[in-house]
């Protein structure tokens, strides 16, 4: 049989297998299939080609172009999903795992997609909080933003998925506008490198922004600067042995870990047999301990029940794994595949017996199961394998003895407060869950396990219809934990985004701040046009044109009328003596609602025209009270633009609202959308 040559992608060429390289094995057959690897690769090139060319061309586009980017290349991959799949099967994995691992990634560069077009601006700057007032008339202020770094991702990923988790770096890392070195684990590297191809062949990306190396990096670390970031997910041996490296602690260069993790999952005190509770309980672990064969990072490793729910526990989750076929990934039937390799097989036998040793196996005999379709010796199969703990507080190998495969451990708690305290045992997890109807339960384990989980998932009946499930990370979520888990943090929306950028304080006058971040700062110089703003379009506006309009007079009748019209009769409108009795009104006041439509009233431009919709108003203050006779006037100012489609923009106006004596009463940005 001709072995199938797995090629690295690096500075622009296909480079098959070399010295050093590495035979791949079928999951499900044993059978060698591929090589891969190289030692001859010049990563040096490869850092280079990535930092002069992808580095360059990614960070000449806006937030917004990067987003239309990673939306084209998510639509393509999602056109080719058959022949990932079909690829999958060979690591083990059923069609069901297959798209938690491809349309899971996929999915995450789609909403990564999303929230860089909604979330970000179609600028090159990304400014972080609000502007600080470092001086009393306001000639000196503060801006935090965020730029790309100049270096190169290095992303070192797990088996487990080939495709996700390269999905998933790979989407904030190329928004933040820095290319990527891709290394993914050798046993499941032929489905990592078929997507790259997909990638590279479709013709998106700029060149050198996705390079891939299917085999080992050589020197790259130590090639690294203060520039680069290294995220990595594998265990926690391996990412101590890199983040200990000289280079990476002598330049500080960033390292993002997601490794071992032995999350929990808690049954509330509340969630007693025969309740809807208690039967999610026993999907949601059931569905933990077989999806990808246990071989997930978020799995559930260890099951807190409460002492006399112990045995209906163990019962129910048994009698599920029971019914559990195990067999060739490619069967309708199968519904737990193999593990992803004979070395993994071996590593989560050696794992349960060292469990063994402070916990009963109530279910799964490694040496005497059914597989269908596959012989159960040639291929990395091994049975669920239920566990149970007598003694949890007193053990310690179930605490911190992760088997990566289909195992986790039951184990009582006589209340809450020893259920959190197990929970934490794990020295810090990527999650941990809880099934109950309490919300009083929540609050509790959030205030005493938070610190040591980077996700805590509740669901009960009123949640489960449309949960995501204990193990599913979420691109709107941070995906990491502290201690044992890493100490990372991956995801988060546009959080994983500034994981691949550099947060800069700007310290300097209006106009400064506005030139860099491409938001109008009020001070700034203002731009006077004779056409009223409203009659421009899109593409016409230019951040800080302002209208200042004419005077309007806030009379006893105005108030009195909005007051009747809407029926807001607030005493501090229409009582004369209780207004003056409260302390921040000298009396009875204009209504801040009638000053902010007097307002639209002077600034509104009537006719048809480019201004398409007021689609929000943001930021509403209200300073000082306006009593009748009062005049206001208002500035209305192009603070900042955001394309949104090919035919309108969002355009985000300040609006200032003062009155006679030119002191400001009212202040808010409003949103409208503008034809192109």
């Amino acid at each position: 049989m001709t072995l199938q040559d797995i090629r690295s992608f690096a500075h622009g060429e296909w480079i098959g297998p070399g010295a050093g390289a590495r035979e791949i094995a079928d999951a499900v057959t044993g059978e060698v299939f591929a090589t891969a690897g190289n030692d001859a690769l010049d990563v040096a090139a490869m850092r280079d080609y990535a930092r002069a060319k992808g580095g360059a061309a990614l960070r000449a586009m806006t937030f917004h172009e990067r987003a239309r980017m990673l939306k084209a290349l998510a639509a393509h991959l999602n056109e080719h999903r058959d022949a990932m799949y079909r690829l999958s099967f060979r690591t083990g994995a059923t069609l069901a795992d297959s798209k938690i691992d491809i349309d899971g990634g996929i999915g995450t560069m789609f909403v990564f997609a999303s929230k860089g077009r909604r979330e970000m601006p179609d600028a090159h700057v990304y400014t972080d909080g609000d502007v600080e007032q470092l001086s009393r008339s306001g000639t000196f202020l503060g801006q935090h933003v965020h730029t790309p770094l100049r270096g190169v991702a290095v992303h070192i990923n797990a088996f487990n998925f080939p495709v996700w988790g390269m999905l998933e770096k790979l989407a904030p890392t190329l928004l933040a506008g820095v290319p990527a070195i891709v290394k993914p684990a050798t046993a499941t590297c032929f489905l990592t490198e078929h997507c790259v191809r997909l990638m590279i062949d479709s013709g998106i990306l700029p060149d050198g922004s996705v390079q891939l190396v299917t085999g080992g990096l050589g020197n790259l670390l130590d090639l690294l600067d203060c520039q680069d970031v290294v995220s990595f997910t594998g265990s926690a041996d391996t990412a101590l042995k890199l983040r200990s490296s000289d280079n990476i602690l002598r330049n500080s260069i960033r390292f993002v870990a997601e490794q071992d993790s032995l999350n929990a999952s808690i049954l509330g005190p509340d969630a007693a047999p025969g309740t809807p509770e208690f039967d999610l309980f026993v999907k949601e672990v059931h569905r933990e301990m077989t999806a990808k064969a246990g071989q997930k990072c978020t799995a559930i490793r260890r099951i807190l029940a409460p002492d006399n729910h112990v045995e209906a526990a163990i019962e129910a989750i048994a009698a599920r794994l029971a019914k559990t076929r195990i067999g060739a990934p490619d069967l309708e039937t199968t519904r737990m595949g193999a593990l992803v390799s004979a070395a993994q097989r071996h590593d989560v036998l050696a794992k349960a017996e060292i469990i063994g040793r402070e916990a009963e196996r109530v279910h799964g005999d490694p040496a005497a199961f059914e597989v269908d379709g596959a012989d159960a010796v040639k291929g990395a199969f091994v049975p669920p394998m239920l566990f149970y703990c007598a003694a949890p507080d007193k053990a310690e190998r179930v605490h911190d003895t992760e088997a990566f495969g289909p195992v986790s451990t039951v184990m009582g708690y006589r209340d809450l407060e020893q259920a959190v305290e197990l929970a934490n045992r794990g020295g810090g997890s990527l999650v941990a869950s809880v099934v109950t109807g309490d919300p009083a339960v929540a609050r509790e384990v959030v205030l005493g396990a938070g610190a040591f989980h980077g996700r805590l998932y509740f669901n009960n009946r009123h949640s489960m219809a449309e949960a995501t499930g204990h193990g599913s990370p979420l691109p709107h979520m941070v995906h990491g934990g502290p201690g044992r888990a890493g100490g990372g943090e991956e995801l988060g929306g546009i959080r994983g985004v500034k994981h691949y950028m550099q947060r800069t304080a700007i310290q300097g006058s209006p106009d400064i701040l506005t030139a860099v971040g491409e938001t109008w700062v009020p001070g700034s110089v203002e731009i006077a046009e004779k056409a009223h703003p409203f009659t421009r379009r899109f593409g016409e506006l230019a951040i800080g044109e302002t209208l200042h309009t004419g005077e309007r007079v806030v009379t006893m009748d105005d108030i009195e009328h909005f007051a009747e019209f809407t029926g807001d009769t607030f005493y501090a409108h229409m009582d004369e003596d209780a207004a003056a009795r409260n302390p921040f009104f000298p009396g009875r006041v204009a209504h801040g609602y009638l000053l902010l439509s007097f307002a639209a009233g002077l600034f509104v431009e009537p006719n048809e025209g480019p201004v398409l919709a007021n689609t929000g108003l943001d930021n509403l203050r209200f300073m000082k009270p306006v009593q009748a006779g009062s005049r206001i006037s208002v500035r209305l100012t192009v603070m900042k633009k955001t394309p949104r489609n090919e035919d309108y923009g969002e355009v985000r106006w300040h609006v200032a609202i003062s009155d006679e004596a030119g002191e400001r009463v009212a202040e808010y940005e409003l949103l409208t959308m503008n034809a192109f």
